[in-house]
């Protein structure tokens, strides 16, 4: 350990821990290079030759420069570098997650009990051998810096040289243009550092004013509910009623009434597929969503939830999991089915006409599938019990999130039997996931990726459709939905009059 006793210049230190930050953060950088380019032909050698030297030198430069400005600060933040970094290649390592803007918001999304749900000892180990050991390293490091004169004959040497090396891999601009997502999602720290900054700076834009919708008018005071139920990582292919093998919905199978639509999720993590739910279009705007304009025109308008990462919702009944738990007995209590809690009757109690309830539930959230139902639903056996899903089997994995399918089942059967007790009611039942899920197909777990990188079970998504007899409403027979038909349909359903009503966006004759 000399490197803590004598003193070494900030150039050397510089290249030092960019070799460091190279060999133990981008392994998955460039095993995509490789996967995606013909290592054995010229342009692809020179892809990865030029990747290899920016990398080592752009990284070298910008240490270089955090450590002349800032100094003792500049230490500080590159051992916090090496810490986040080993955290962000435990997952793209364990889970091929690909770290963007989506990503981080999704990550700041995550409440502890789902985040403590991802501890394992090997992302421990991860943390301290190639984050907390190189950080003390950078804190004790004796370094000796160099003058301002000195300081920009390196800065404009180093840039020149980038520049050159950059220009003479002009031929391939388009690869790495066409890869880029990928390749800035997997360059550490830049991928989280930047991806941060990103993402607050959109969520500043959204957040600046909700763009309010023109005013809706009730055009009846006959009795109506729906109940929308927005699932969480559940994807269509691991449902029986869309032809899975195993029999996932043994409960909604045999109910009348109940039918499947095929359909796409807008994106694939929480935040953006719960905000294309509630929308009336997919855009990058942040327009008053459907519980907000409900409840501003005169709706009875419910929220109960066991998760989070919804837009700001601004209603009177905002019921989260441990409001619900407060009058909840029974085992159930400490899974989804608190959602279930004295619905009817809250239901029932209502003083409008029009009642719009939302069930957001976290039932098939991973790494921890085993925990998100109570044991009598374990019904597919062995199971995945372990946050590390690559260590598990296939046949183990599948099972728990099988069961949490079964357990989904489950729910929806028991919301449309309450449904079914209030006969003064016309009635409706949603069921929409915000988006799939990856369960190692392509060594892909979990969900997140970019979706126009994404694999089918990250946006295949369930959208299943029950109506009361009473209601008299048809379904139409479309091919396949997305996310946006949601909004329209619940206004059609409750009878609500709205400029921004789209026919062809309703699921009802």
């Amino acid at each position: 350990m000399r490197l803590l006793k004598d003193n070494i210049k900030i150039v050397h230190f510089s290249l030092l821990i960019s070799c460091l930050n190279f060999l133990f953060f981008h392994f998955p950088f460039f095993k995509f290079i490789f996967n995606n380019t013909d290592y054995r032909s010229f342009n692809g050698i020179t892809i990865i030759i030029c990747f290899i030297i920016l990398m080592l030198v752009a990284n070298a430069f910008a240490f270089f420069l955090i450590l002349f400005l800032l100094r003792f600060v500049g230490k500080i933040i590159l051992a916090l570098f090496f810490i986040f970094s080993a955290i962000a290649v435990y997952f793209i390592n364990t889970y091929g997650v690909i770290i963007n803007a989506e990503m981080m918001g999704n990550l700041l999304n995550t409440n502890y009990a789902e985040a403590s749900g991802f501890f394992s000892i090997k992302l421990l180990l991860y943390i301290i051998l190639l984050g907390v050991i190189p950080g003390i390293i950078i804190i004790k490091a004796k370094i000796v810096s160099v003058t301002v004169k000195r300081f920009s004959v390196i800065t404009s040497a180093t840039l020149l040289f980038m520049l050159i090396v950059v220009f003479a891999n002009s031929q391939n601009w388009l690869w790495v243009d066409k890869n880029s997502k990928v390749l800035g999602g997997l360059a550490m720290p830049w991928s989280y550092s930047v991806n941060l900054s990103l993402f607050f700076v959109h969520k500043h834009q959204e957040n600046e004013k909700e763009i309010l919708l023109p005013d809706a008018t009730i055009k009846d005071n006959q009795k109506s509910v729906v109940v929308l139920v927005i699932g969480e990582s559940a994807r269509s292919e691991n449902f029986s009623l869309y032809g899975y093998s195993k029999n996932t919905n043994p409960l909604l199978s045999k109910t009348p009434g109940v039918f499947n639509f095929n359909a796409t999720s807008c994106a694939t993590y929480t935040t953006a597929g719960v905000k294309c739910i509630l929308e009336h279009k997919n855009t990058g705007e942040l327009y008053e969503i459907l519980p907000n304009y409900l409840y501003r025109n005169g709706v009875e308008v419910v929220w109960r939830t066991t998760n989070w990462g919804e837009p700001p919702v601004h209603i009177k009944n905002y019921l989260n999991k441990e409001a619900l738990m407060k009058d909840c007995k029974g085992n159930g209590c400490d899974y989804d089915e608190v959602l279930l809690n004295d619905l009817k009757e809250q239901i029932a109690a209502s003083t409008k006409p029009k009642v719009l309830i939302v069930l957001h539930t976290s039932t098939s959230h991973g790494p921890e599938y085993s925990k998100k139902y109570p044991p009598q639903f374990e019904t597919f056996k062995p199971v995945c019990n372990s946050v590390e899903l690559a260590k598990c089997s296939n046949t183990e994995l599948v099972n728990a999130y099988d069961n949490t399918i079964g357990y989904t089942d489950y729910i929806l059967y028991n919301v449309i039997e309450d449904l079914k007790q209030l006969k003064e009611y016309k009635s409706a039942m949603i069921f929409v996931s915000d988006h799939g899920e990856s369960l190692g197909e392509k060594n892909l777990y979990m969900h997140g990726l970019p979706l126009s990188l994404a694999p089918k079970q990250q946006y295949d998504i369930p959208f299943i459709v029950w109506t009361s007899d009473n209601s008299l409403k048809q379904l139409k027979t479309e091919n396949s939905l997305s996310q946006e038909y949601v909004f329209h349909s619940v206004l059609n359903f409750l009878g609500i009059q709205s400029p921004v009503y789209n026919e062809e966006l309703n699921i009802f004759k």
